[in-house]
C-alpha cells in the first residue's frame, strides 16, 4: 500500500492549494490511503466544520489535529466523526486519540499525539502512545502516528520508542520539511516533519513582515496570514502487502 502524510495545512492559502492539488497527487502517486494534519486549517489556527468538510472531500481518509486542537469552539461539533482526531494525550478533551479505517482489504490504525518539550502540559505521549496502541493494534493491520511535537529529539526519541511497534511515525508542527526520512532498524517508517502545506514565503504561515516586526522590536503585534505561492509537504509511505512492513519512505513538495 502506499499512505500519503500531509503536512500541516495552514490558512487559507494552504487550503486552496491543498484543494487545487489533493486529489491530483493522490492519483498520480497511486496513493491507497490518505493523513492530513489539518490544525492550522483555518485562519488563525484551529479548525472548523468548513475546513474539516473541504480537507475530507478532497481526498483525505483521516484529519489529525495538534496543539491548536481546540482554538476553535467549532470542533467540537465534528469530534465524534471516525475520520478526525485530536491529541490523544490530553487529559480530558472531547474527541478520540486514534481510530481505524478500511482502506481496500486492510485496516489502518492512525494515533495522534502532542510533545511536552516547549509546548503543552499533557500526559506522557510515550506512555500514551503504548495505550493507544494497545487498543488498536488487533482491530487493524498497520499502525501510523501523527507526533505533533516542537521538539527534534523528542521526535526520535519517538520514533525509536515505537520503532518495530508500529508501521510509521511522522512529526508534524514546525512547518518545515525535514530531510531524515529513513526505515528505522526494527522496521519503522520515519520523518522527523512532514513540513507545511501554505504559503512559501512566510514565517510558518504568517505575513513574514509581521514576524520581522516582532523579532526586531519585541513589541506586540498581531499576527495575520501570508499569501501568496505555496506548496504541499508531506511523505509517501510504502508498505509490503504481504507483511504490513514498510520498505520505504519518500518525501513530497509540490509547488
Amino acid at each position: 500500500m502506499r499512505i500519503l502524510a500531509v503536512g500541516d495545512v495552514t490558512g487559507d492559502c494552504g487550503m486552496d492549494f491543498l484543494s487545487s492539488n489533493l486529489r491530483y497527487l493522490i492519483d498520480d502517486e497511486n496513493i491507497d490511503f490518505c493523513i492530513v494534519n489539518g490544525e492550522n486549517a483555518a485562519v488563525r489556527n484551529g479548525i472548523t466544520p468548513h475546513e474539516y468538510d473541504i480537507i475530507t472531500e478532497c481526498g483525505a481518509n483521516v484529519i489529525t489535529l495538534g496543539n491548536h486542537s481546540f482554538d476553535r469552539k467549532e470542533v467540537k461539533n465534528i469530534l465524534d466523526n471516525s475520520d478526525i482526531i485530536r491529541p490523544a494525550n490530553y487529559p480530558s478533551a472531547p474527541g478520540k486519540g486514534s481510530t481505524v479505517i478500511k482502506a481496500g482489504d486492510k485496516k489502518i490504525g492512525i494515533i495522534n499525539l502532542v510533545g511536552r518539550i516547549n509546548l503543552l502540559n499533557v500526559d506522557c505521549p510515550f506512555k500514551t502512545a503504548d495505550r493507544e496502541i494497545e487498543k488498536i493494534k488487533d482491530q487493524c493491520d498497520m499502525i501510523f502516528v501523527d507526533f505533533h511535537a516542537e521538539v527534534t529529539s523528542e521526535k526520535l526519541a519517538m520514533g525509536f520508542y515505537l520503532d518495530g511497534k508500529v508501521t510509521g511515525v511522522f512529526g508534524t508542527h514546525t512547518h518545515v520539511q525535514t530531510a531524515d526520512e529513513r526505515i528505522l532498524p526494527r522496521g519503522t517508517g520515519y520523518i522527523s516533519d512532514l513540513g507545511m502545506t501554505g504559503v512559501i514565503n512566510s514565517a510558518l504561515g504568517v505575513d513574514k513582515d509581521i514576524i520581522i516586526e516582532r523579532l526586531t522590536t519585541m513589541m506586540p503585534v498581531k499576527f495575520q496570514p501570508a499569501y501568496g505561492k505555496s506548496m504541499l509537504c508531506g511523505a509517501i509511505f510504502e508498505t509490503d502487502d504481504n507483511t504490513d512492513k514498510c520498505i520505504s519512505v519518500r518525501r513530497v513538495h509540490i509547488e
